[in-house]
């Protein structure tokens, strides 16, 4: 199944069972998790594992595992996620990092390959982005992949910002 390609300092990868520690780590620090509704348990964490599984064998694809590519160190994931917004069901681009590595531009650099694999390789012409209204680092990374905010919606019972764009 076709990945993104390595950027300058990213290697994506699908994720496997044996990333559950850290996984783990990051969707269980409470930093990390902030704008989420909790930070996640160890339990919680596999099945996001297993949901990313899911997805590549129904879709092709994820949020795809980051390793640093200097050093093969684990550094989060991005991706493509079906993701309903009212009655409809878009791409959204997805990212987390670990805290250690927030504010290095890594989020960017990921989301960019997510944007360009979408268009060029799965002939997407549209992503969204749905981005917790107070998590203005992520609504930075949205804009910088071309990505604008479009509206208010509710999505698993939270308003959300909807940031949208044409990726053609």
């Amino acid at each position: 199944m076709p990945i993104p390609g390595p950027t300058e300092r990213l290697a994506f990868r699908e994720m496997t069972a044996d990333d559950l520690d850290d996984m783990a780590a990051m969707l269980g620090d409470p930093e990390v998790m902030r704008y989420y509704p909790a930070p996640k348990t160890r339990e919680e964490a596999g099945s996001w594992i297993e949901w990313n599984q899911r997805l590549y064998r129904e879709y092709g694809h994820g949020l795809w595992l980051l390793t640093l590519r200097d050093t093969g160190e684990f550094a989060g994931n991005c991706g493509l996620t079906p993701q309903k917004v009212g009655n409809d069901i878009h791409i959204e681009v997805g990212y987390q990092l670990p805290a250690r590595l927030h504010g290095q531009g890594l989020a960017t650099e990921a989301a960019t390959a997510c944007r360009d694999f979408a268009r060029d390789v799965l002939g997407l012409d549209q992503l969204i982005a749905i981005i917790n209204p107070n998590n203005v680092p992520s609504q930075r990374v949205a804009e910088k992949i071309d990505l604008t905010f479009e509206r208010m919606a509710d999505v698993h019972g939270r308003q959300c910002r909807i940031y949208a764009g044409p990726i053609g």
